[in-house]
């Protein structure tokens, strides 16, 4: 037997190999990044639950209190904490929606990597793994529009919190310490139309404490 023989290898076992190992690559690719927003989506649902207990709590305490006139924009407190309540509990939903949607993701890319498995070994119906893979794709696109949603959710709630705290902090802090803070590094205006809206409302309705 030559030693050439002994080497020797089949080109088209080889790049039929080739061509399984390539193709079986690519949905483990896509299992990991469906991985990745799976987990981010989960720690981030947590945060919201946590989020919605505390609301709950600070409610709650609002309206518990013996002393209602004593707390200042008892009424406005009560309406950012149920606005707030609202808008995180969206969140929630977006983000349990979205972590269904990735899973359903994950299920088929995995289910692609089984057919193309099962392609390889039976030599039919190798047409299967491309639409098990679009579906997975599909998924993974409409869980990322979820989360985009849930993203522009989460910058609402942070902007109608800081509004409630600007309003709170022009109706009960002095003058002089507000207007060190009313205009920012590029000499705009700080406080926003709502918050301006909103604080001469609450002026009209009762005198503040401001010193």
């Amino acid at each position: 037997m030559a030693g050439g023989d002994l080497v020797s290898v089949n080109p088209d076992a080889l790049n039929s190999t080739i061509e399984f190992l390539t193709a079986m690559v690519t949905p483990t690719l896509l299992i990991s990044a469906t991985g990745s927003l799976v987990l981010s989506t989960s720690t981030r649902l947590g945060r919201v639950v946590d989020r919605v207990r505390e609301l709950e709590k600070r409610l709650s305490d609002l309206i518990t209190s013996d002393d209602k006139s004593a707390i200042a924009l008892y009424e406005l407190r009560i309406d950012t904490v149920v606005g707030l309540l609202d808008k995180v509990t969206s969140r929630a939903r977006l983000l349990q929606r979205a972590m269904v949607t990735f899973y359903y993701g994950l299920g088929f890319f995995v289910l692609t990597s089984v057919t193309i498995a099962a392609a390889a070994f039976f030599n039919t119906y190798r047409w299967v793994p491309i639409p098990v893979g679009i579906v997975g794709i599909l998924f993974l696109f409409w869980g990322s529009i979820l989360m985009l949603l849930e993203t522009r959710m989460a910058t609402a709630t942070v902007n109608a919190e800081m509004d409630f705290t600007w309003t709170l902090a022009n109706y009960v802090a002095p003058k002089e310490i507000i207007n060190k803070y009313i205009y920012n590094a590029h000499g705009k205006r700080r406080l926003r139309r709502k918050v301006a809206e909103t604080l001469e409302q609450e002026q009209t309705r009762e005198p503040g404490p401001r010193a």
